[in-house]
């Protein structure tokens, strides 16, 4: 079902990112909300009635990672008007801090769902989305600045050269690109994340409490995130942090017992929050809002993608050589990022927007 929700992002990733900047965004999140309401509550009421299928476990999969490719887009789009520029990156380490509160607890709270029942943890799932989708009809912030021109239709090309005081016109998907790709040092940073690898996650599978531990210490530390990212230049951040990593990477093979290889992943896990931040909260500080949807879905997508192709490389990297020179392969392969990216000039000298200075829009 996760690889079903996984394809169904991939696929849908870039057009979720053009709707979210063109529809409302709070009505576009309201209705995803009750979509999966309605998706969640199909388990339990066809678990009841005896008519519960496999095939229909495949349907909820999919369409529920559609909506929440849809939604996750539009809220992380939403965000700055949301909180306001100057409290853009404190959103960001208090919603990281969040969803590893979840991932920890998750697990736990949906055994003892299901201890109590089949269709119990569907339909407490069902009534968290009703949840979310009242409290979102309940704000009152703006999810999106004002647009003032009329845009084409979704997919209808626009042959008319753009002129410099309104957004491009002509399929949004090639806007996307346009947005994501406007700013070299954004495509260095995103070329690195995408290529940083991902088997540091399951490289030990047999070991699953560092995972968990991982989690705990992320979520202590997410909201410390905020304040390092607002002290220090972005790219002296994502410099520092590539190191860090190239460096404690090959310890995962060094560590002689489960005790210090708990200590590496600790230590580890202080980069990958404040990372993710201060590249976030940079992404968003500079992207128009009428180009966030696009340059979020786009950034998602491609990261996605190189994760799942990086997972199922570990993985025939581990059963060929050897999780230990597997481990000292991807400690060299980060260790070639953070040179090239130490070398890059426009990354050196890049720093984190102004705090309440809003991003530029073209209306």
């Amino acid at each position: 079902m996760l690889a079903l929700q996984t394809v169904s992002f991939l696929v849908f990733g870039l057009l979720a990112g053009a709707l979210a900047d063109r529809w409302n965004r709070k009505i576009t999140m309201i209705w995803c909300e009750l979509g999966r309401l309605v998706l969640a509550a199909s388990v339990p009421v066809a678990l009841w009635l005896g008519w519960l299928s496999f095939g229909q476990l495949c349907a909820v999969a999919v369409f529920s990672g559609i909506l929440s490719t849809l939604f996750e887009v539009a809220n992380t789009a939403a965000l700055p008007n949301v909180v306001g520029a100057d409290r853009l990156t404190a959103a960001l380490g208090y919603s990281q801090s969040a969803a590893n509160t979840v991932r920890i607890a998750g697990a736990t709270v949906a055994g003892i769902l299901y201890g109590l029942g089949r269709a119990v943890p569907f339909v407490v799932n069902a009534v968290s989305y009703a949840v979310s989708a009242v409290s979102l009809s309940l704000m009152r912030a703006d999810f999106q600045q004002k647009r003032t021109e009329v845009r084409p239709r979704l997919g209808s090309v626009d042959r008319r050269r753009p002129a410099v005081d309104r957004p491009p016109s002509g399929d949004p998907l090639p806007d996307c690109h346009r947005g994501a790709g406007q700013h070299s040092v954004r495509r260095r940073i995103s070329a690195d994340h995408r290529a940083r690898p991902a088997p540091r996650r399951d490289a030990f599978p047999d070991r699953p409490h560092l995972q968990c531990r991982r989690h705990r210490q992320r979520t202590g530390r997410a909201l410390a995130c905020a304040r390092a990212t607002e002290m220090f230049p972005v790219g002296r951040i994502a410099i520092v942090m590539l190191w860090l990593e190239a460096l404690m990477f090959p310890f995962y093979a060094l560590s002689p017992n489960v005790l210090s290889l708990g200590i590496v992943a600790a230590l580890e896990s202080v980069v990958a929050p404040i990372y993710t931040v201060a590249m976030t909260s940079y992404r968003l500080s500079i992207t128009p809002d009428e180009l966030r949807g696009r340059t979020t879905s786009a950034v998602q997508t491609v990261t996605t993608g190189a994760l799942s192709l990086g997972t199922l490389l570990g993985s025939t990297l581990i059963g060929w050589i050897g999780a230990a020179t597997a481990t000292y392969f991807f400690g060299g392969w980060l260790a070639v990022l953070a040179i090239v990216t130490t070398a890059n000039r426009a990354v050196r000298q890049t720093v984190t927007a102004p705090a309440g200075e809003a991003a530029p829009t073209r209306s």
